[in-house]
């Protein structure tokens, strides 16, 4: 798929059918003329109505969303109040501080168990083995790793390391501790669940041949798992639960919850050598760019043809992608308009580049690009890079020698750009995946650090006509639509979303917060002082924010 090129919108393919058709009416037509010559004027008046119908139906369709060979507008000094859109080397004046939250410091990460927390007694119920087989990608694997957790201790039961999902669309051989820091996890989390790296050779032998397996329902609430597994747990002492992802509710109390975080941010951490070449990609970025953000890029062939959205690549990305999209069976057909209507398509990197610029960043910026095999290549990526030419990705940071212990499991490779992502001093992403939510949730966790996701649904229409506004107009709407997506405090309700993005539980604010947030509703824009004049980069460097409640070192 390395290779593969769109081309542009398949304007061709529809026109050529109405063309035959076109063509029948009028030998048709024809055919009449000649045997009555008076039919001639309302052949020609026919002719040409349909013609003309057909030519405006050409004109106006609308431009492909990928753009090839293609760059993009961009001028130094435009006039943004009055010129047609022309998209602006700097970012201009921003309404916000780009590269931190102005209440961050006001909150904190609180994890910890409180003394009604039952801690583990590893004298009881030694004979319950609870075995876990993830599901999925890299990330959706974490969120079953920090669930089983959570399960075991539900249960009561010693948890065995959890199986990494090896027969996924990607292929990844490694185990557990290839990515993980097994040692770690478990004496980490040794006050709350008792985990081991197998079972008991006795335990071994004996269900070599009748190893009970289940699958409990998606957002199975702790009742759900006592009346569903325990009875089984109890009787065989060994059960397996398969697919397990999301397999635990959203909404637990808030000792359970704080256990959660415990695991996600403090337990599950990655091994010596990938946290290693990860802080190597970080460190060189650093050197590149004092501040820097980190674009998560789902645009893959995979991600697109799942989620049913049409690029304007004519039929060969109709045939390409609908092709990957009947994989999944369960699967019905997509409406690519109304899914891009409802917010559910992932960005272009050209919609994506164009936010970030009317959100105020510059040209001269540093922008990382976390991303597997992007759907069209080089091409597809045009649009951003001619909008931040300053972009990098593992791959160009580093030597093929380098990323050679990485280069061949797909899991080592999305574990580096975790790193990269989660480091960097403002993260954005073009869709609303596992790692975009575990990364805004463990983003907030860490003191409120910017995290842009895009609000989709409105910036669909504004991206569709940007070409009847002015530049001006254009990023004062983007930066009004993205009000509430942009990692700030108090963004999302507690209990909104997937726990995992949004850790209302493990996070407290201080005494001084209330009073903070209230006088910063009145309070419309930064002064403009703090921004040099080329793409609102902060003169001052901002103060570092207190982690002192957050252990660093949680890969």
């Amino acid at each position: 798929m390395a290779s593969l090129k769109l081309k542009k919108r398949d304007n061709g393919a529809e026109p050529d059918k109405k063309k035959l058709v076109i063509a029948g009416i009028r030998h048709q037509l024809l055919l009449l003329l000649r045997r009555r010559h008076r039919l001639f004027p309302l052949v020609s008046a026919v002719s040409g109505f349909l013609l003309l119908i057909l030519f405006s139906f050409s004109a106006l369709s609308p431009p492909p969303l990928i753009h090839h060979n293609n760059q993009v507008a961009v001028e130094p000094n435009p006039d943004p109040t009055t010129t047609p859109f022309r998209v602006p080397e700097n970012g201009g004046r921003s309404d916000r501080q780009l590269w931190s939250s102005r209440l961050s410091n006001f909150y904190y990460a609180c994890s910890n168990a409180t003394d009604t927390f039952q801690v583990t007694d590893k004298t009881r119920q030694t004979n319950r083995y609870l075995l876990i087989a993830t599901s999925g990608g890299l990330n959706q694997q974490r969120t079953g790793i920090i669930d089983a957790v959570v399960a075991a201790y539900i249960l009561n039961a010693t948890l065995v390391v959890p199986k990494l999902d090896q027969k996924s669309y990607w292929k990844d051989t490694s185990n557990f501790e290839d990515i993980f820091d097994v040692d770690w996890f478990i004496s980490h989390l040794s006050k709350d669940v008792k985990i081991i790296k197998e079972l008991p050779k006795e335990e071994q032998s004996r269900i070599s041949t009748s190893l009970q397996s289940m699958r409990v329902p998606r957002k199975c609430t702790p009742s759900c798992y006592l009346q569903r597994v325990l009875p089984i747990l109890n009787k065989k002492h060994v059960v397996q639960l398969s697919k397990f992802d999301y397999r635990l509710s959203n909404n637990l109390d808030t000792e359970l919850q704080k256990l959660r975080c415990r695991v996600n941010y403090h337990a599950v951490r990655y091994t010596e050598s990938i946290n290693r070449m990860g802080q190597l990609l970080v460190d060189r970025m650093r050197k590149k760019a004092k501040y820097f953000v980190a674009l998560h890029l789902r645009f893959e062939p995979d991600m697109l043809a799942f989620s049913g959205c049409y690029y304007g690549g004519g039929q060969k990305e109709r045939l390409e992608l609908g092709a990957m999209r009947r994989r999944w069976k369960t699967l019905h057909a997509a409406n690519p308009e109304k899914v891009r209507r409802h917010g559910r398509c992932p960005l272009t990197p050209e919609e994506i580049g164009l936010m970030l610029r009317g959100l105020g960043f510059g040209k001269e910026v540093h922008l990382y690009v976390a991303s597997g095999e992007v759907y069209g290549g080089e091409d597809t990526l045009a649009p951003i890079r001619a909008l931040f030419p300053n972009l990098h990705t593992k791959e160009t940071l580093t030597s093929k020698i380098e990323l050679a212990p990485f280069a061949n499991f797909s899991s080592r490779m999305a574990a580096l750009d975790f790193i990269v992502c989660d480091k960097s001093d403002a993260f954005v992403t073009n869709n609303n995946g596992n790692m975009a939510r575990i990364l805004a949730g463990r983003r907030r966790y860490l003191g409120h650090k910017v995290t842009i996701r895009p609000n989709a649904k409105k910036l669909y229409e504004l991206f569709k006509n940007r070409h009847n506004m002015t530049w001006d107009d254009f990023s004062s709407k983007v930066r009004r639509y993205q009000t509430g997506f942009m990692g700030e405090p108090d963004e999302m309700k507690p209990g909104e979303g997937e726990f995992h993005e949004n850790p209302a539980s493990c996070i407290c604010r201080t005494s001084e917060a209330r009073v903070v947030e209230k006088k910063a509703k009145h309070v419309n824009e930064v002064d403009s002082s703090e921004y040099s004049d080329i793409g609102n980069v902060p003169i001052a460097s901002r103060s570092d924010l207190d982690h002192s409640q957050v252990d660093e070192e949680i890969f």
